[in-house]
């Protein structure tokens, strides 16, 4: 499988990338309610492509509907944050002891060069998330586990919604350099072929992340 970033086909692609991106991004608010006639307005087409674009938002948990309120941006919030990162937790300790067995030397070749361009943002204590697709480290773990039941879970299913938390809630702080570290000594493991510590890695990464995330879930507002 390709780990080319999705590119949009259609005007109605193109309208639902768009979308997903401000949703993820907080441009649109989590919690907030989504009104079809001021999207189509906002992005310039048609109330039958928004309509589309939110029911394929559904799909992927970053919209729910609710009887007698309609179509609305998920919640982030400790509980939805702790059911998601449980699976997270372990479907991707799955996907990088399957990384180290399955993917090829150029692709964690690949990874490791990833990995070294990330350095310079933690040396200066940027915040540390990536943006969707070739340039995630999670993304192309995922795809190099080449199972494809593993990949169409966390990729077409729980993906964005991951990002959601990771790049609206994302690291700064102490938090970034050991995240990176933690990246680091995942990649060694795959390298190494060496399963078991990939997994048990891996986890220890998203309960950390969990972990730093639900802090600031939990903290009040300034």
């Amino acid at each position: 499988m390709s780990l080319g970033i999705e590119q949009p086909v259609t005007n109605a692609d193109k309208t639902f990338f768009q979308l997903r991106k401000d949703i993820v991004e907080g441009l649109i608010a989590s919690g907030s309610k989504l009104s079809e006639t001021e999207l189509s307005t906002r992005y310039e087409v048609s109330r039958a492509v928004i309509r589309e674009a939110i029911n394929r938002l559904a799909s992927c948990h970053l919209v729910e509907r609710r009887a007698n309120v309609g179509a609305r941006v998920v919640d982030l919030s400790p509980d939805g944050l702790i059911q998601l990162y449980q699976v997270r937790e372990a479907l991707e300790g799955m996907a990088a002891r399957l990384a180290a067995r399955n993917m090829q030397d150029e692709e964690i070749a690949s990874l490791q060069g990833l990995i070294d361009s990330h350095f310079n943002k933690v040396k200066d204590g940027q915040s540390y998330y990536q943006e969707a697709g070739d340039v995630d480290f999670h993304y192309r773990i995922v795809l190099g586990s080449k199972n494809a039941h593993l990949i169409s879970v966390l990729i077409d299913g729980l993906y964005h919604l991951v990002r959601m938390y990771r790049v609206q809630l994302g690291m700064a702080g102490p938090r970034v350099t050991r995240a990176y570290d933690e990246h680091r000594n995942i990649v060694h493991a795959i390298a190494n072929r060496d399963e078991e510590l990939a997994e048990i890695l891996m986890r220890r990464h998203i309960l950390y992340s969990k972990n730093n995330i639900e802090a600031k879930l939990r903290s009040p507002s300034p």
